[in-house]
């Protein structure tokens, strides 16, 4: 993941200059200014999951010159097979979109059940393979 990395940090370098630049020149629009701020954001929390990853796991076979394609063969990652977190993430998202229209307290509820949603996804399997007996 070394090559997204460095591809999403060069992007992000860039929108973080384009909002520097953007801010000084355009003195009267300051949602063009966040918008390139919420994009700068977004770059460098994927270029930062791509380090992790690569710093995390090592290089992958499609990083390294001299990989066959039977070195990334074999399992490629867990997937839960019943989940009910998309749901609740999905449900959270749709209450807090329409809280936005209708009013703070409807917002504040979906960003509630977002955040559960979230978190019930991230620390679902928090323990997997951990104090198995074989």
């Amino acid at each position: 993941m070394k090559v997204e990395a460095l591809l999403f940090g060069g992007v992000a370098v860039f929108f973080g200059a384009a909002a520097a630049l953007y801010a000084v020149w355009s003195h009267a629009d300051p949602a063009g200014t966040a918008a390139l701020i919420v994009a700068f954001g977004m770059a460098s929390v994927v270029s930062f999951f791509c380090t992790t990853n690569y710093v995390r796991h090592g290089p992958r076979p499609q990083d390294r010159r001299e990989a066959e394609v039977a070195d990334s063969a074999g399992p490629v990652e867990f997937f839960p097979p019943h989940s009910p977190w998309p749901v609740v993430t999905a449900l959270g998202f749709a209450v807090t979109a329409v809280g936005v229209v209708f009013g703070l307290w409807l917002f504040l509820i979906g960003f509630g059940v977002l955040a559960r949603g979230v978190a019930g996804l991230v620390f679902q399997y928090v323990n997997l393979g951990v104090d198995q007996e074989d």
